[in-house]
């Protein structure tokens, strides 16, 4: 396969990668629980309501959006942490053979 990073660099990734699909992952948990401690990161503080049940139903859609969000970019540090892990073998497998 094709080396595009060296050693510290995939190991970063890795570390990284990891730690963000912990956090990601738990983020989308609590949004989607409509945890009280993540409303002010909802896009729904700004507009203006008539009625309390428009407010509780444009959260409620906030809510999940923010949760769908989370978890679609820890899929995307799946992806990263693939290409890490990847790249992290094909520098140790290369070590080896020199």
């Amino acid at each position: 396969m094709l080396k595009i990073c060296g050693p510290k660099l995939s190991l970063c990734g890795l570390i990284i990668s990891a730690w963000g699909i912990v956090q990601l992952v738990l983020m989308g948990v609590f949004y989607y629980v409509q945890s009280v401690g993540l409303a002010e990161d909802l896009a729904v503080m700004e507009d203006n309501f008539k009625t309390a049940d428009e407010f509780y139903t444009a959260a409620d859609a906030a809510y999940t959006r923010n949760a769908y969000n989370c978890w679609i970019a820890a899929c995307l540090y799946i992806f990263t942490l693939l290409i890490s892990g990847q790249q992290f073998y094909q520098n140790s497998r290369n070590s080896l053979e020199a």
